[in-house]
């Protein structure tokens, strides 16, 4: 029997082993030098592949502590093998078998999503506040082998994996405070990970049931490496986590960029004013420099900052703090207002940087990072990604539709006669979904005959960039003969001195085809006539995208992501009317 002595240099031997299969390497992009790993057997493989070259660098900060890169390889590896027993899989693949996963926003979540990778599974994320009808039609869409549960969601998750009959595996101890221990049982096996499916993340249903997107470990990388290259991604990053984490803005921009390059992830268990200003303005190690959310968060940190740093030398220092320790405040998974931009500017210096994704395409478009951003435009296409706009052929020879602007990271063309050509926005590249889980017509209805994604988005290129216009079948309303951008009004009119939220819908009508309509939220103590309404709004909009009719609600329902399900809207404010609008990207 070795001595102990012996065993420890064994087991440094295998982490060594490890760190040299993964070999770091360097590549200049932009002026800006990154330095990261890569697997040089597969590039397609997992991000947990790159950790054991970061060995004892600080991954993530959490309410349990401070964990290593090597914590959540050894802790990752420990879980998938306890997989793997409980599916009799001696060879440590589930072949792509679904392991649903539902973590708070900690360590667990990522270890939970590592192992069920290193198990060669497919990761289905859940979202604790999903009713039980919900988290069940998931797991059994899905047809999950095995659902994986924080300790502190068991009891939700119990009587939904007992009526299945799908086994239930709490989340051990281990996971949040499992000893950084060299691995002493050898590595994941390598696999060919290309078209491995990785992770299915469910739309938002407003058609018909949810969708699963089964994205591949390939679509994944090309997702991040994009991200880490247009955003200059390093490991000296300090990234704020507070969004949840069944979606691809908080799973892959927020937490798969960051640890693809060995940066650090501070994750709170779930969003607050208070603590995001604190960690804004601490000088406390690891300090945040790079910041993501959705529109509807950065009005919250405004009204925080406008209750409490009212003190003239208090928002200095607070300016000061955000323009020199701050690298880069992104918004995207809705429409964000220009006066949210403008005021966001004016607190912290930064315009906050807009860019476009859905579940199915992961991030197409992106402003730079640091040239000058248009306000309102998503800027241009990500590195290895294709965009066209169309619109449908009337003469239906040859094409079944005629191309406005086509375009990719190096630049886009536009067809003579069409500039500022409003169409549908379609999209190419290794980062677009396999296919939805189970629905091949569905999959196969989502494509062109020449195999173009098709976003379901209204778009336009002018001025250098890639402007949204929204879901074609909601945001474009046809009245009167006239296409309308409900966001487009709904930019504009947040610009009244007393509007403080609003959501425009078209509402059916006999005469006008659909007739614009602002639902809207008021400031305190101010009140707002529909002839006040059009008075000011014809300064602003054309005349026919003057909203027809004005409601007043007390607030706006808006989903975790800050988008408005319009569908519900219509239905809950019109039960009598029939519309079919749809959901915003993501």
């Amino acid at each position: 029997m070795p001595s102990p002595h012996v065993g420890m240099a064994l087991r440094r031997l295998a982490w060594a082993m490890a760190s040299r299969w993964l070999a770091p390497w360097t590549c200049r992009a932009s002026g800006l030098l990154h330095t990261a790993p890569a697997a040089c057997s597969d590039c397609s493989a997992p991000v947990f592949s790159r950790a054991p070259a970061f060995g004892d660098r600080l991954a993530l900060v959490d309410q349990h502590g401070h964990h290593t890169y090597k914590d959540l390889y050894s802790r990752s590896l420990r879980l998938s093998r306890e997989i793997c027993q409980l599916r009799a899989r001696a060879d440590g693949d589930l072949r792509e078998e679904r392991v649903s996963l539902l973590c708070s926003n900690d360590v667990s979540f990522v270890v939970a999503q590592w192992a069920a990778w290193m198990s060669g599974g497919v990761a289905v994320p859940l979202y604790k506040k999903h009713p039980q009808a919900q988290l069940e039609y998931f797991i059994q869409d899905s047809r999950s082998s095995v659902v994986l549960a924080s300790p502190e969601h068991v009891e939700l998750l119990s009587p939904v994996a007992q009526k299945l009959g799908v086994p239930l595996l709490p989340l051990p101890p281990t996971v949040y405070h499992g000893m950084a221990e060299d691995p002493e049982e050898g590595l994941v096996p390598e696999r060919d990970w290309r078209d491995r499916g990785a992770m299915i993340i469910y739309t938002s249903g407003t058609t018909g049931r949810p969708k699963g997107v089964l994205s591949t470990h390939d679509n994944i990388r090309a997702v991040v490496t994009g991200l880490v290259h247009k955003w200059a991604w390093t490991k000296d990053d300090v990234i704020l986590h507070v969004l949840p984490l069944h979606h691809v803005h908080g799973v892959v921009n927020k937490l798969l960029c960051p640890l693809w390059v060995g940066a650090t992830c501070v994750m709170l268990p779930e969003f607050s004013a208070q603590l995001v200003w604190e960690k804004f303005l601490s000088s406390e190690a690891p300090r945040i420099n790079v910041f993501m959310a959705v529109p509807t968060i950065y009005s919250k940190l405004m009204d925080y900052y406008d209750k409490h740093f009212t003190q003239p030398h208090v928002q200095d220092f607070v300016r000061a703090v955000c323009e020199e320790k701050i690298r880069l405040m992104v918004s995207g998974s809705a429409a964000l207002p220009l006066p949210v931009l403008e005021k966001w500017k004016g607190i912290t210096g930064h315009t906050l940087l807009e860019r476009y994704g859905m579940t199915e395409i992961g991030m197409a478009l992106s402003n730079p990072l640091t040239a000058a951003r248009l306000p309102g435009s998503v800027g241009t296409p990500l590195p290895g990604v294709e965009v066209r706009i169309v619109s449908e052929n009337p003469q239906k020879d040859g094409s079944p539709y005629i191309i406005h602007a086509e375009g990719n990271e190096e630049g886009t063309k536009v067809t003579p006669g069409f500039e500022e050509k409003e169409g549908e926005l379609l999209v190419r590249g290794p980062s677009v979904f396999r296919e939805y889980w189970d629905k091949p017509e569905e999959t196969k209805a989502a494509f062109t005959s020449d195999s173009w994604f098709k976003t379901g988005d209204t778009a336009v290129f002018k001025d250098g960039s890639y402007w949204i216009r929204g879901r074609t079948s909601v945001d474009i309303i046809k009245s009167g003969g006239y296409k309308v951008s409900a966001l487009e009004v709904e930019r504009l009119l947040l610009a009244h001195p007393s509007i403080t939220d609003v959501a425009v819908i078209g509402v059916p009508d006999m005469t006008w085809g659909q007739r614009v309509t602002a639902v809207v939220t008021l400031q305190e103590g101010h009140s707002l006539s529909h002839r006040e309404l059009k008075e000011w709004a014809r300064g602003v909009l054309a005349p026919y995208a003057v909203p027809s009719e004005l409601l007043l609600v007390e607030e706006i329902p808006r989903n975790q992501m800050g988008k408005v399900n319009k569908r519900d809207l219509v239905r809950q404010l019109y039960p009598h009317e029939k519309g079919t609008p749809e959901a915003g990207n993501q």
